[in-house]
């Protein structure tokens, strides 16, 4: 049976280990003779393993005290309302850098709450690079960025700083979180939805400063207010269980692994050898500025043309599956997240050769 080897840019890949383990708990949950989706989220076995799981995500992250770990639904595209809702004040401003999809949705609902300044944008170039000069507001609450961009495959790779001494960063990391160190201490607020590089769809990852809470007026929502569920740790309403559960084993699986840091020592291999091939091969190329090059998302094109569902079907026969680009830039598109094993990339990278060669 041929290997099978999901590039999908989310949902995403997962290990086989976290996979079964998920399996084996929704049928039972640590012999405790039901499902883990028939246990009250209020009983002590769940509750022990939600607890679990924050402390594998703030020992992983080496997130610094003053921080409050949420999990919470409705993905990040509920975090671009419920940012503004809570932080932003009437009135006052928030920098936005557009750098792809995600950001300009975030954009476009951050206006219901305040003001919104787009410190730089590359929409103009599709996207394909990380604007670097940014025309922040003095003023602005926080400076909010797409740490990681999985339709045009920019990432960035230094954060930039704020530059009102007391406002915050800001970070939407669906996409590459724990995939890479990073510093929590340069953040205010970091969101990410877990179906990219840490679980399935259902729940999402919030991590936010305690002394930026509490600073604007207008009414919130219960369920939008971030107070609500820092006051119940993630279980105002009922959590989505099975999904936290996944992201608990994944994180296990992380930590067996060597931790952040072995991730991306191997995320950094994988990322280098595809990109090699790409400018390589004379049948295909990055449209992407190469120092903002993604290392979880990598789209590339003919380089001079080709029938690209020629090229899918030739990487589909070799068990090589959802490798097309995203319907609004075509082409082609490697998602090589964590659990994407090297000999993953090692595959498609001899099908590409096999490709030009035939």
């Amino acid at each position: 049976m041929t290997k099978i080897y999901n590039f999908s840019a989310g949902p995403a890949v997962l290990d086989q280990s976290v996979l079964v383990a998920t399996a084996q708990a929704a049928k039972e949950f640590n012999n405790h003779g039901m499902s883990l989706m028939e246990m009250s989220h209020r009983s002590a076995p769940v509750m022990d393993m939600v607890a679990e799981t924050e402390s594998l995500a703030r020992d992983l992250l080496n997130i610094p005290d003053g921080y409050q770990l949420l999990f919470l639904q409705g993905g990040a595209s509920l975090q671009f309302a419920m940012i503004p809702m809570n932080l932003l004040g009437e009135g006052q401003t928030a920098d936005y850098t557009d750098t792809g999809a995600w950001s300009s949705k975030a954009i476009k609902e951050v206006q219901l709450f305040g003001n919104v300044n787009v410190a730089c944008s590359s929409k103009e170039s599709v996207y394909n690079h990380i604007p670097k000069d940014l025309n922040q507001s003095d003023d602005a609450i926080y400076l909010h960025v797409t740490s990681n961009n999985t339709i045009y495959g920019t990432q960035w790779h230094a954060f930039p700083k704020p530059v009102n001494s007391n406002g915050f960063l800001a970070a939407d990391m669906s996409s590459d979180i724990f995939s890479r160190p990073i510093d929590v201490s340069q953040f205010g607020l970091i969101y990410a939805g877990a179906q990219k590089n840490m679980g399935p769809a259902g729940v999402t990852l919030v991590i936010i400063r305690d002394d930026i809470l509490g600073k604007v007026n207008r009414p919130i929502p219960t369920m939008m207010n971030y107070q609500t569920h820092i006051d119940k740790r993630s279980m105002f309403n009922t959590p989505p269980v099975m999904s936290i559960y996944t992201v608990n084993r994944t994180l296990h699986w992380l930590k067996e692994n060597g931790g952040i840091e072995a991730m991306a020592e191997k995320n950094k291999r994988k990322a280098e050898k595809l990109y090699a091939e790409i400018e390589r091969n004379p049948l295909f190329a990055s449209p992407i500025s190469k120092e903002d090059q993604s290392l979880m998302n990598v789209p590339f094109i003919f380089a001079n043309g080709g029938d690209e569902s020629d090229f899918l079907s030739f990487c589909d026969g070799r068990g090589l599956k959802t490798l097309k680009g995203h319907r609004s830039v075509g082409g082609f598109r490697a998602s090589i997240y964590n659990a994407m094993p090297e000999a993953g990339v090692d595959a498609l990278i001899q099908a590409m050769q096999e490709y030009k060669n035939q």
